[in-house]
């Protein structure tokens, strides 16, 4: 359980403290307006991606719902996802595409890992982590 947990907070800090980055990287330099530009978004999406990096970092290292986290690891693979698709298309560097999926494997790690605390958490409480259909059960 403890190498779970040092592998949880490594990579969960590591996502964060690079959207905390980026976010801030976003809202001072202007470089990265110049490359939002390069890449075809409009100067104001910038400032919206800025401000969900912020509110998605806090919210993964905070002790918040499991329910927000979820919402936050899938808001964060959208932008990683997004940001090698927009990278690959306006053909940029080799290492400006492949740096969101590498962040996109952390993310997954921490996403895991997480649900591997959840999981022995609530080991011997009778609650139910994720609740599938019984077998037998026919949906159609």
């Amino acid at each position: 359980m403890k190498k779970i947990k040092i592998t949880y907070w490594t990579t969960t800090g590591l996502v964060a403290l690079m959207m905390i980055y980026s976010a801030y990287a976003y809202l001072t330099q202007p470089m990265v307006n110049q490359a939002f530009q390069h890449l075809g978004y409009p100067s104001y999406f910038r400032v919206e991606l800025a401000i969900a990096k912020l509110a998605g970092a806090v919210l993964l290292l905070a002790p918040a719902g499991s329910r927000i986290k979820e919402w936050v690891y899938a808001g964060f693979t959208f932008v990683f996802i997004s940001a090698f698709i927009a990278h690959a298309a306006s053909a940029d560097p080799v290492m400006a595409r492949i740096t969101p999926l590498i962040f996109l494997v952390l993310l997954i790690v921490s996403y895991f890992t997480y649900h591997k605390m959840q999981n022995a958490d609530q080991v011997g409480t009778g609650k139910k982590i994720f609740a599938y259909p019984k077998e037998d059960v026919n949906i159609f």
